[in-house]
């Protein structure tokens, strides 16, 4: 996810030359061999610059439609690629049953540079036939007016008043503009989740007696871990001090395994730049998403070239009860899994202080001893999306995927094997375009 192939070209006198030809076919075998270990093969982007957003390559395209009529269907466990442009305002369908919360979040991706404002963003709303709403969020850029890719999420609960019964419904996905903004369409990828009503019915009131006190950062020395470039090549991290390196513009993801009854708290640290001088508001943003990319709390600094640090505000442990809350950072805590760390760097800071990259550190706490969770009566889409494995917590601690996933094993014999299988291929084919060469010149 988030990997870029590069495609060698060479011309010799305004013509392809026979090891051109050899490189080209090898670029179409590196392609082949990306797909095969599951990365998105993505366009290169100049030296400086940061990285493209990474779409899950599972990504189907679907187009929004401007009425109800002609939604397209989105099925809960799958995840879609699309586009909205300015002003616009695009439906996608959805068939519900009876019992299951379903939750749709949309990510807005805007083009690296294009100019916004700090009211600029999205809004998620989900209705039923009617046209009845169910829920509705926002997301917007904020004070940094720095391009990058925000969610917004909209459910709709089996148990809502308003919302109750199966058949169908629709998620409209708003743009919201300020003027003096660019015109630029953004991407979306969308996410369509289910999650079964648990097998015995259980309090419908928040938990009250929680610890919200600030908890210590976690201290230690960092280890460095690299961040995915998008939601579903997120990298993995657990209790510890990580650290990263990130340019002006550019947006880091992470996820952490967090199990029922369970608590996390995290604090962002930007370093200090090496020269320049100034002040940039709101230069560091520190998000929080849970498993179903719902945003739960964000935090951010502002930076005048020293180090400094931001947390998160105190989070309930994980409970499915949480859900009764009336506060976002309370109730968006209701599912065990993975919990999404975005940290973003806002552009504005290489006016002042130079293009990096600059030193992040994330410093991660999960506390408490994890129990079981509600017993839910079927299986969610995708399945098992609110578990939390052993792998999961091998790869939070190590980095690796850990024995039971499949995808990572074969991503890692083809980074492995793909560098060598492309290196013997070139060298063959860079041999018999040569011997080619040289017969046609007699």
């Amino acid at each position: 996810m988030g990997r870029r192939t590069a495609w060698w070209r060479t011309r010799a006198q305004g013509g392809r030359t026979p090891v051109a030809g050899a490189l080209r076919r090898a670029g179409v075998v590196a392609a082949v061999l990306c797909a095969t270990a599951g990365l998105t093969v993505l366009p290169a982007t100049a030296a400086g610059s940061p990285s493209p957003y990474g779409y899950d390559k599972g990504d189907r395209t679907v187009d929004g439609a401007v009425g109800t009529d002609e939604a397209e269907i989105l099925k809960p466990g799958e995840t879609y690629r699309s586009s909205l442009p300015k002003g616009a305002g695009l439906y996608y369908g959805l068939d519900l049953d009876t019992t299951s919360d379903i939750y749709v979040s949309v990510t807005a991706v805007p083009p690296a540079g294009t100019t916004v404002a700090a009211t600029d963003g999205i809004k998620v709303s989900m209705q039923n036939a009617a046209g009845t709403a169910c829920t509705h969020r926002s997301a917007t850029f904020g004070a940094d007016r720095s391009p990058h890719p925000v969610a917004a999420w909209a459910a709709r609960e089996a148990g809502q008043v308003l919302c109750k019964g199966g058949g169908k419904y629709y998620v409209l996905v708003e743009r919201v503009d300020a003027s003096g903004s660019s015109p630029d369409t953004w991407g979306l990828e969308l996410t369509a989740v289910s999650e079964p009503p648990p097998a015995q019915a259980g309090t419908t009131d928040a938990p009250q007696d929680w610890n919200s006190a600030s908890p210590e950062a976690v201290t230690g020395e960092a280890r460095r871990r690299a961040g995915g470039s998008g939601f579903a090549g997120a990298v993995a991290v657990g209790q510890g001090v990580w650290r990263d390196d990130v340019e002006p513009g550019g947006t880091l993801f992470y996820k952490v395994p967090v199990d029922w009854g369970q608590q996390l708290s995290v604090t962002a640290e930007l370093g200090a730049s090496s020269g320049g001088s100034g002040y940039v508001t709101r230069a560091l943003d520190l998000a929080l998403y849970n498993p179903v990319r719902g945003s739960v709390d964000e935090a951010g600094l502002s930076y005048q070239g020293g180090q400094d640090s931001a947390a998160l505000q105190p989070l309930p442990p994980v409970e499915y009860r949480n859900r009764y809350s009336v506060l976002d950072h309370e109730n968006g805590m209701r599912f065990a899994g993975s919990y999404y760390l975005v940290v973003h760097l806002a552009a504005q800071v290489a006016d002042s202080f130079g293009q990096g990259p600059f030193p992040v550190t994330l410093r991660v706490r999960v506390s408490g001893a994890a129990h079981a969770g509600p017993g839910y009566a079927g299986q969610s889409a995708p399945r098992n999306i609110f578990d939390v494995t052993t792998q999961d917590r091998e790869a939070a601690a190590t980095g690796n995927a850990g024995g039971g996933d499949t995808a990572m094993k074969v991503l890692a014999v083809a980074g492995i094997g793909a560098g060598s299988v492309l290196l013997a291929t070139l060298g063959v084919w860079t041999v018999a375009a040569r011997r080619r060469a040289s017969t046609a010149a007699l």
